[in-house]
Formats: structure tokens, sequence, C-alpha cells
């Protein structure tokens, strides 16, 4: 049995929070709690904790399984599954020729493989001699499938999903991110009967809180309680304040160059095809440049007024000025074209034109910034990630000298060993790419390329070929291992508690 003067003693020490939420424990959980006290979840978790450590409330926490939309799941809630954007073309068609119906769906080679597989599995189509044949009738394609239904219900209990929901779950689970099945923890609170009976004529006696200029000019204190203090009871975690632990390492990255006597060159996330593509030897039929790995922007078209350098990067395109080109004609209206950049190499191409115009020889310079590609997501590629460039320009510059410089910054950013193999890129030769281990999932990772400007990127801009060094590796796979994160995909999900439990970067 508990004492009564016990009861007036705790009463004493209860905080403002645990005043507030008293009368709302009979919801019976933290969620009912929060939304009948009016504050948030946080808040009442603190003074549910406060609570317990006094013995006035048990805590039980339990986890369900609840079904929640993907990265894809949301993506597809907008703008309609593979399968259905195909299913409207086929049904619009009747027949279309695999390539024609890739094409137009804009789907990637995942997706639509997925889309073909799902259709013929429900007897919807066939495909035969390289054409998708409509085999179903019009009208069952124009109905919402099971699949579609049961992403429009999410979230969801897995418990609590039906036959037909289960099914639709089976089919979709192991696409990819379109659904997560997630553990959702639920506070359930049990008070203590006891302190429930005692307790209900006491919380109205108003305490003070804390010792202020006003409260000793007014004499409150005289005429009032001061609230005790608890200093025994174990309180939350307190976090401070940190920058994102991306910006940390990107901090430090910068530092090494600036150190190893690079400038730092800077440039729009939207760029032109001709700084993107073309100004660095990219055919313009080559697949980098198609909807299925760049995105597009359709707001309006650029045009370079270098009308000398654009005319010089054609002829190197069509084999005028240097080398043998690609064989075709080049269009000035695919240069036009708007993309997010595909690669920071892109301001590589702009600072050489400077180097021109100020005549600034040796130069050295780098970069390191966002970069976006039309990706299938997955532990290792993203729609968007972090580049660092660099460029070296001097007439006595050798491949040894970029093979010294990749080997240092590696080095500075504690990589003791880095693969380094041949590689092919248009723009430069000889060519190379790197690689690191990657200690839990037991396998190389490659982090991008580097390798010498070829004359076709040079002499466009300098009207002779003056050797380049350039690299351009990809910086998010760099810090994964020291942030002890094995997929891409959770550097930019920004879990407030996966963030609070970062560590710092302090290399």
């Amino acid at each position: 049995m508990i004492d009564k003067e016990d009861i007036k003693k705790t009463i004493e020490y209860l905080s403002l929070l645990e005043r507030k939420i008293i009368p709302f424990l009979n919801e019976g959980n933290l969620d009912k709690i929060s939304e009948k006290s009016g504050l948030d979840k946080t808040s009442v978790m603190r003074a549910l904790e406060f609570l317990s450590n006094k013995k006035i409330v048990s805590l039980k926490i339990e986890t369900e399984k609840l079904v929640e939309l993907g990265i894809n799941g949301v993506l597809y809630s907008r703008q309609g599954l593979p399968e259905r954007r195909l299913m409207n073309l086929i049904a619009e068609r009747n027949s279309v020729s695999l390539n024609d119906a890739k094409t137009s769906t804009g789907l990637n080679d995942n997706e639509f493989k997925a889309s073909i597989g799902v259709l013929k599995k429900k007897a919807l189509i066939n495909v035969v001699n390289e054409n998708i044949i409509l085999t179903g009738k019009k009208e069952e394609l124009s109905h919402k499938s099971l699949e579609e239904k049961f992403l429009e219900s999410l979230p969801k209990k897995f418990d609590d999903l039906s036959l037909e929901e289960k099914y639709a779950f089976e089919n979709l689970k192991n696409r990819k991110e379109i659904i997560e099945l997630q553990d959702k923890k639920i506070v359930n609170v049990i008070v203590n009967y006891t302190w429930k009976l005692l307790m209900k004529e006491r919380l109205d006696e108003e305490l003070i809180e804390s010792i202020t200029p006003e409260v000793i000019k007014s004499s409150v204190w005289k005429k009032k309680k001061l609230r005790k203090y608890d200093i025994m009871s174990s309180v939350p975690r307190i976090y401070g304040g940190k920058r994102h632990f991306i910006n940390q390492a990107i901090d430090y990255a910068k530092k090494i160059w600036l150190e190893m006597g690079f400038k730092e060159m800077e440039g729009n996330l939207i760029q032109s095809s001709f700084w993107n593509f073309d100004a660095l030897f990219t055919a313009q039929d080559h697949p980098v440049r198609e909807l299925q790995d760049t995105f597009f922007i359709k707001w309006k078209e650029v045009k370079i007024d270098d009308k000398k350098l654009v005319d010089n990067v054609r002829k190197a395109h069509e084999g005028k000025i240097v080398g043998k080109g690609w064989g075709e004609k080049w269009e000035e209206s695919e240069s036009r074209k708007l993309v997010l950049r595909t690669h920071t190499t892109c301001l590589s191409a702009q600072t050489l034109k400077k180097i021109k115009e100020n005549k600034e020889f040796p130069a050295k310079y780098f970069a390191l910034g966002k970069c976006f590609r039309n990706e299938t997501v997955d532990w290792s590629h993203g729609f968007e990630f972090n580049q660092t460039e660099g460029i070296v320009v001097d007439e006595n510059a050798n491949f040894k000298q970029l093979l010294g410089y990749l080997k240092e910054f590696f080095k500075k950013m504690e990589y003791e060993k880095i693969r380094i193999r041949p590689g092919y890129f248009p723009y430069t030769e000889p060519s190379l790419e790197i690689d690191i281990f990657h200690p839990i999932r037991k396998e190389w990772v490659e982090l991008g390329g580097a390798g010498m400007f070829r004359p076709e990127v040079t002499v466009p801009i300098f009207g002779k070929h003056i050797p380049v060094l350039a690299w351009g590796p990809g910086f998010d796979r760099i810090i994964m291992e020291f942030f002890n994160i094995t997929d891409l995909r959770e550097m930019y999900k920004n879990d407030i508690n996966k963030l609070r439990e970062m560590r710092v970067w302090n290399k």
C-alpha cells in the first residue's frame, strides 16, 4: 500500500509535462495520449519515462508490422505502376513493338521487363516476333488491379491484410522499392491503480516551476510552493546540433584539395547538353544521352554564344579538326537541350575555356557537388550523388602525375590501398577506373574514372592540344565506410534517429 505522504511528496516533484498528460493516461498508449493532450510524441514519451521512474505508470512496448510505400511506391502512386503505363499504351494500339513500347512509356530496363512479366502472368498480353499483342479484353485493362488498390490503401497493418491484399503484397514485395515492411513500436501505458485514485484531487495545485525576477518582485513565491526537482532519475539523452554528416565530409575533402594547391570551380546544376556532353566529345547518339540515363529539362533550350567554339566542337565530332570524329553529322539543336548535370566534368570543360581566355597556365582546379542520373536505385546506385572533380592543365603534365594526385587524395581520405585499372571514357585517353574494397560486402566498389583529356576536347578550346589531367570519382561511395553505411540509400533518408547517432567526421 502506498503511503499518502509519499503521494504528496511525489506530486511536488511532478514536472509540467507530467501534469499535462496525467489526465489522459487512461487513453492507454502514447499515440492517443499525444492526440488528446496536444503534446508532440517526443514530449509525451519523455513525460511517460519520468512517470515510469516514479513507479506511477509502467510502459509496455510492443512491435507491429506495418506495410508502407517504398521510394518507387511513392513515385508510382503518382505516375502509375509501370504495367499500368504499358497497359494504357497497349489498350490504345492493340499491338506495339517492344522498342516502341519501351520508348513511349519511358520505362527503364527493369521496369519494362517487370511490366511484361506481370501482364503475361495475368494473360493480358503475349509477345510474338518482338511485338506485344493484346490477348485480354480491353475492359480488363481499364479495371484497377489488386496491386493498384493495395498501394492506394497503404500504410496498413500487416496482420489486418485481407486475402486479396496478401496476394497483392506477395506480388509486390520482391519488386524494387515499391513496398516496405516496417516494424512500428507501440508504447502502451499501464497506470498504477493506487496512484490513479490518490492523485485525482491533488494535480490542481499550482507550483512555481522556476525562480525568475518577476516571481521575486511579485512575492508570489511566498504564497505558492516551489516544484521540487528530481536529480536522481535518469533523463532522456540530449543531442547537440551538428552539420549533416555528408557536409562534414565535403568540407574536409575541399580542404584537402585546397591544401594541394587547387582552386575551386562551381557551376549550375542545370547545364546545356553542349557543356555536359558535346564539349566533352560524347557522341550525340551515345546511350548516356537518352531519357533512360539522363534527366532532361523541358523548360527551354539555350544557345552557346561563342560561335567559334561551337564550330570547333562540331568539327571535332565530325573529324574535321582532329582525330576521326564519330562519323556522323553533328546537330547544334541537340547541344541546346537542358539537362540536370550528369557529372561535374561539365564544370571542367567550362573552366578550360576560362583558363584559355585568362591565359592561366599552368592551372589546377577542383569541384565537389551534386550530379543526377536516371539510375535504378539500389545499394550502390542513386539518382543523385556527390562527385569530386579535378583538372590539372600543364604543358608538362603526364599520366604518372595523375596517379600521384589520385593516390595522395585517397591517402588523405585514409584509403591506403586503392585499385586502379584501365577504363574507357569518350573524353579521356588513356583512361582509368578507381576502385576501393568494401569490407562488409567483400567486393570491390567502383568509384569513378580519370584520365587525360583527348585532343578532341582540348583542341576545340585551346586551338592546340595541351595535356589536361582529369578525374571525377563518386564522393558518396568514398565516405560510406567511415560512417558504417552499407547502402547508399541510407545517406539521404534523413532518419532523425540515425542522424543523431551518426559519428562526427573527425579526421
